[in-house]
């Protein structure tokens, strides 16, 4: 009775041994060995292994012998899987699939062998006894097995009663253990992602940053060596890139350049210039990819042949070399490789180096852009330099054509007016000649004394004849003077002054009389005679003139009659103006181009091409009016003129531009 208390009592301190365990290890190694020295306090254990089920799928049990000691067999890795056997292949299988205790001996363990095959693996004990280790939903966790290969060690029915009871405590520390691990497991899990995750954000940052300077450089560095020294350390800052070169691709020449190179054991590059085609080089930018070579696999592709001519020292631990492409432009490749064992480059440092030369690609196309935009701005500032000067002396040669233009018709004027007054002038010689003479005969009759009454009559009547035909012809004269003066100070002069238009344009048409004298052209005025101007008068006059004379030119064949007709009437303070004859007229293209300097249908006969453009000048600048004209073959010309009858009320400014015109 006595040995049973204190059997009793130390099952009950093995159990609270238990629970100080699973609270106190941190693995379940640690605790199973504690429960297997506990264990053997009460009973024999010195063969005691404990299975966990660890399971890859729906229908792939897989189990690890976490603990394990025996005397006969070696103990399993702890931490290799095997696949769960059926129940009739282990009696450890039994135990968890069945979720029930199983004890047996030797015999029976014999006999459920067949074909020569044990029941389970290993030493067939001569006492086995294991307990299935469930969850608290019955689901089974694995088992927990103790043996025995003596017979003076066996196991009673108290023993298996007990071992039950301690098969239930360790099933709940075990749950609380592994609970414990997969939240440690996760914890590793969680902050190893995190340090990842920090450990990609410093590099896409280190990226970002990368890609800052390679775009601050190719915007400010103008120098070609400092702007590789400078891409060769920003790539150094992401990969290691102690041996780095840098190629470009020159399709005009078909070849390559070598305009940077660090090496650890050349100091200068094999050759600075050579055939696209030949080395490491032109094979990255014929593949048109990132390559990443080791030692042998370098080795073995000079070996085959598909590396052409390499160049530089073969003897490399790493190699990785990307195009520069931008679309499906190349621009060159970048290298970097290493001759440490320590250094080998790996497909992330790939990655990042492919990445980067798109981005030099980029870069390199920016500057040339900027290179050729500079260029082409200088040759386009040359361009309107000169363009600007040709036209400073156009200008210059156009308003100076212009003025002697105007000077030009102003001298067809006083020529045409010279030659009216020579007219009536001549005739007033020959009158005052004729009467000279009839003078001197009087006298002479008188003195002589053979005048008579009807010598002095007929004396008489030749001096009225002769002083009215000197009278006619002095007013005549005098009219074409007093009009001339007036039109010719106006064409001459660019201030503003009052006049009536009807006056005006009669004068006007007087000063022309030389012009239509000898055509078959009639003109016809109809313009009200209370419309007082406050304009130029030159303006008007120039205007009226090279329409009329425009006309005359061009409009009408050698003797062929026609009619002129100009109105001139009042709207809202706006003088509406209309000139039109009933000449060939002219075609679209010829009207598109009326107003054009220089263009003139009667090149080599007269015409300078100036008097449309002087008209529509005049209209829009002193006249500050507008201009429309229609015609077509057969149907003559009209112009319809819309300008202010009073100029006078623009301000300073504008009168200033009016008459800068």
């Amino acid at each position: 009775m006595e040995s049973r208390l204190t059997r009793l009592e130390a099952v009950q301190t093995m159990l609270l041994e238990i629970g100080r365990l699973s609270s106190r290890c941190t693995n379940v190694t640690e605790f199973l060995e504690g429960v297997h020295a506990a264990l053997g306090r009460i009973m024999y254990a010195a063969n005691f292994y404990v299975a966990l089920t660890d399971q890859g799928g729906s229908d792939k049990h897989m189990v690890r012998f976490v603990y394990f000691v025996d005397e006969a067999d070696a103990a399993p890795d702890p931490d290799t899987s095997f696949k769960l056997a059926s129940p009739e292949q282990s009696p450890t299988a039994w135990v968890i699939l069945h979720r029930v205790p199983l004890v047996m001996t030797a015999e029976q363990a014999i006999s459920k062998s067949f074909a020569g095959s044990t029941w389970g693996v290993g030493t067939t004990a001569e006492h086995w006894m294991g307990c299935p280790l469930l969850d608290q939903n019955h689901v089974p966790l694995g088992a927990i097995v103790i043996q025995s290969y003596d017979k003076e060690h066996t196991f009673s029915a108290e023993d298996r009663a007990l071992f039950e009871l301690i098969a239930s405590h360790v099933s709940s520390a075990l749950q609380g253990l592994q609970s414990m691990d997969r939240l440690e497991q996760a914890v590793q899990e969680r902050t190893a992602l995190l340090a990842h995750e920090v450990a990609e954000r410093r590099r896409a940052e280190s990226i970002q940053h990368a890609l800052y300077q390679l775009a601050d450089l190719s915007a400010n560095t103008a120098d070609g060596a400092t702007l590789n020294r400078r891409l060769h350390e920003i790539i150094g800052e992401l990969v290691p890139a102690r041996n780095f070169l840098m190629a470009l691709y020159h399709p005009d020449r078909h070849e390559m350049t070598v305009p940077y190179f660090v090496d650890e054991k050349d100091a200068q590059a094999p050759v600075k210039r050579f055939e696209y085609g030949q080395g490491m080089s032109s094979y990255v930018l014929q593949r048109r990819q990132a390559v990443l070579l080791d030692g042998p696999g370098y080795a073995a592709l000079v070996a085959s042949g598909e590396l052409k001519e390499p160049m530089g020292s073969v003897d490399i631990a790493s190699w990785m070399g990307a195009p520069m492409l931008l679309g499906e432009k190349i621009y060159g490749v970048i290298i970097v490789q290493s001759y440490d064992q320590d250094v080998i480059y790996t497909q992330a440092d790939l990655d990042i180096l492919a990445f980067m030369a798109n981005h030099v690609a980029v870069a390199i196309a920016r500057m040339q852009a900027d290179r050729a935009i500079l260029k082409a701005k200088e040759a386009l500032e040359e361009q309107n330099a000169a363009l600007n000067s040709a036209l400073t002396a156009l200008k210059e040669a156009q308003s100076e054509l212009v003025r002697q233009e105007k000077l030009a018709s102003l001298g067809r004027l006083v020529a045409g007016v010279a030659h009216e007054i020579n007219t009536p002038l001549g005739i007033c010689v020959t009158a005052t000649s004729h009467l000279v003479q009839e003078l001197k005969l009087t006298r002479e009759d008188l003195a002589a004394g053979t005048l008579d009454e009807d010598g002095l009559n007929s004396f008489f009547d030749i001096i009225d004849q002769s002083l009215r035909i000197m009278t006619t012809n002095t007013q005549r004269a005098a009219a074409l003077v007093r009009s001339f003066k007036q039109v010719a100070v106006d064409q001459s002069s660019d201030e503003i002054r009052s006049f009536n238009l009807r006056k005006y344009l009669d004068e006007v048409l007087l000063s022309l009389q030389p012009k239509l004298k000898g055509k078959q052209v009639s003109v016809e005025i109809d313009c009200a005679p209370d419309i007082h101007m406050e304009s130029f008068p030159g303006a008007v006059s120039q205007i009226v003139t090279n329409m009329v004379v425009n006309s005359l030119v061009h409009g009408y064949g050698e003797g062929q009659e026609g009619k002129i007709r100009i109105t001139g009437k009042l709207e809202d303070e706006q003088v509406v103006f209309d000139y039109s004859d009933d000449g060939i007229g002219m075609d679209a293209t010829t009207l598109g181009q009326l107003f054009d300097p220089f263009f003139t249908t009667k090149r080599g006969s007269g015409g300078s091409g100036l008097g449309a453009h002087i008209l529509y000048n005049l209209v829009t600048g002193p006249l500050g009016g507008s201009v429309k004209v229609v015609s077509a073959p057969g149907m003559g010309l009209h112009y319809k003129l819309r300008f202010p009858r009073n100029r006078r009320k623009q301000g300073p400014a504008e009168l200033a531009a009016v008459e800068q015109a």
